[in-house]
């Protein structure tokens, strides 16, 4: 009898391992919206991280939050620190890897407590029309075997997009509020001679007409 309960037991304790390694280990969420801004205005402003906590649900979660700053804002290398007892928010860093002027900027998310992870983001921006934008903010994750079971059973991806796209909507609500900036027109190069003569040829041409 003793032997059938022990049997039993390992069979349950088992059954979840066997299916975890059949279960996905990574998953990936982005959301999107529009904002009736122009998108050099819209990009300006995603691209500096102190602004996420004018829009960012994870960053208005504790008044209490400790934040600290490395680098330069708005360039690649600035690192938004944050440490918090709430467990919700814990202890961890963010940092700016990458920039593509105009179109994405690429973050590392490195969560150091209650649990250690390190995943991408970003958020991209593109015209719509001159006057507004589509903003995209995407997240992936990863959890190695056997904790992989937890995506089984909980659906991060709606709960995260969830985050993603209340943040996407203060993002618009601040955005919209401030007045239209206007682009400005690309500077034109001056034309370059190689010497005096070539300078001098046109006017030429013009005086003979």
């Amino acid at each position: 009898m003793l032997k059938k309960i022990i049997l039993a037991l390992a069979v349950i304790i088992a059954l979840p391992l066997i299916a975890a390694l059949f279960l996905k280990t990574h998953y990936s969420v982005v959301r999107s919206i529009t904002v009736e801004r122009p998108n050099a205005q819209v990009f300006d402003y995603i691209k500096h991280l102190k602004n996420q906590d004018n829009f960012s649900k994870w960053a208005m979660m504790d008044p209490d939050m400790k934040k600290t700053y490395r680098g330069e804002d708005g360039m690649a290398g600035f690192v938004s620190a944050w440490a918090s007892e709430n467990p919700d928010v814990g202890v961890g860093e963010q940092e700016i890897i990458k920039i593509t002027p105009n179109e994405r900027v690429d973050f590392e998310l490195r969560f150091l407590s209650p649990f250690e992870a390190t995943e991408p983001a970003y958020m991209s921006t593109k015209p719509v029309s001159d006057t507004s934008t589509q903003v995209d903010w995407g997240f992936s994750g990863h959890m190695d075997y056997p904790m992989n079971l937890m995506l089984a059973v909980m659906d991060f991806e709606t709960m995260i997009g969830n985050d993603l796209q209340e943040g996407l909507n203060n993002l618009k609500q601040v955005l919209e509020a401030k007045p239209v900036k206007e682009s400005l027109p690309e500077p034109v190069e001056p034309e370059v001679f190689d010497s005096l003569e070539e300078q001098a040829a046109p006017l030429e041409l013009k005086a003979a007409h």
